[in-house]
């Protein structure tokens, strides 16, 4: 026989002994014959058995290689049962992006913030009334003080909170202004205003209810003091008001005096971004 044929029959018994290998295989153990391309090329000239006898011992001193196992922190996701609730999850909203009861995550990667919050200026924010749900979050703002323009008496849970974080808790009680019956009193803005510009209660909150009318009118006198023009101070307040933007809360802004403003800020204590 010559050694072209004994070559095609030593591939034939090769083929076959691989096909047996691959059925005892696992998935996790995937088997490989390291020395099949060196067998192959030093056995050219022994015969049809030598070549079978060959291939197996080959295939006897193969290498089995095991795939590595995942990282330790994919294990949980990668279980079955917790794949689903995480498949689950990544459709939800983001605040329902916290509740992975089955796995375990870092809670700080799912803060949650108040609506309507938003960073006013360096050392200034603003939001709606904060919850228990987002006391994480607003640790994370380190706060000096919380301004709050709401009418009614603070709830205690969050007055003791504050405390135990040593947060001031300062209040105007403001009514909302739903016109054309209730106007905003400007001596309580002008007064916010001397507080929210006083770096030594920053970090601040400024908030309402919705964090959208009253505090609005707060921000939109501050915008006034920064030099903005109307129009950019009456698009961020709609912006934050929609879709119920007040014509009441726009004309406090345009005709509210800020000249007194300046008189009762201490300079040395003002924001370094604030020209006087």
């Amino acid at each position: 026989m010559g050694s072209n044929e004994a070559d095609v029959l030593k591939a034939v018994s090769k083929v076959h002994q691989q096909l047996s290998n691959d059925s005892k295989r696992t998935l996790n153990e995937p088997e490989f014959s390291s020395e099949s391309s060196s067998s192959s090329s030093s056995s050219s000239s022994s015969s049809s058995s030598s070549s079978s006898s060959s291939s197996s011992s080959s295939s006897s001193s193969s290498t089995s290689v095991s795939l590595p196992s995942p990282p330790a922190f994919l294990k949980p996701i990668l279980d079955p049962t917790n794949l689903i609730i995480t498949l689950k999850l990544l459709f939800l909203p983001g605040p329902a992006l916290s509740i992975f009861n089955g796995l375990e995550t870092d809670r700080k990667a799912f803060l949650n913030p108040p609506s309507n919050f938003a960073v006013v200026a360096p050392g200034i924010f603003r939001s709606s009334f904060p919850r228990v749900e987002n006391f994480e979050f607003l640790e994370s703002l380190r706060l000096k003080t919380v301004l709050t323009l709401v009418q009614e008496d603070y709830p205690e849970i969050l007055v003791q909170h504050y405390a135990k974080k040593g947060i001031k808790l300062i209040q105007f009680k403001i009514p909302g202004n739903k016109e054309p019956f209730v106007h905003i009193p400007e001596d309580k803005i002008r007064i916010a205003l001397r507080k929210v510009l006083d770096t030594r209660n920053h970090p601040i909150l400024i908030h309402c209810n919705k964090g959208k009318h009253r505090t609005g009118c707060l921000v939109g006198c501050l915008r006034k003091l920064q030099n903005w023009s109307s129009t950019a101070i009456f698009d961020e307040y709609r912006r934050y008001a929609f879709p119920k933007s007040r014509n009441m809360d726009q004309q406090f802004i345009e005709l509210f005096d800020h000249s007194a403003v300046w008189e009762e800020i201490e300079v040395k204590f003002k924001p370094t971004w604030l020209e006087l």
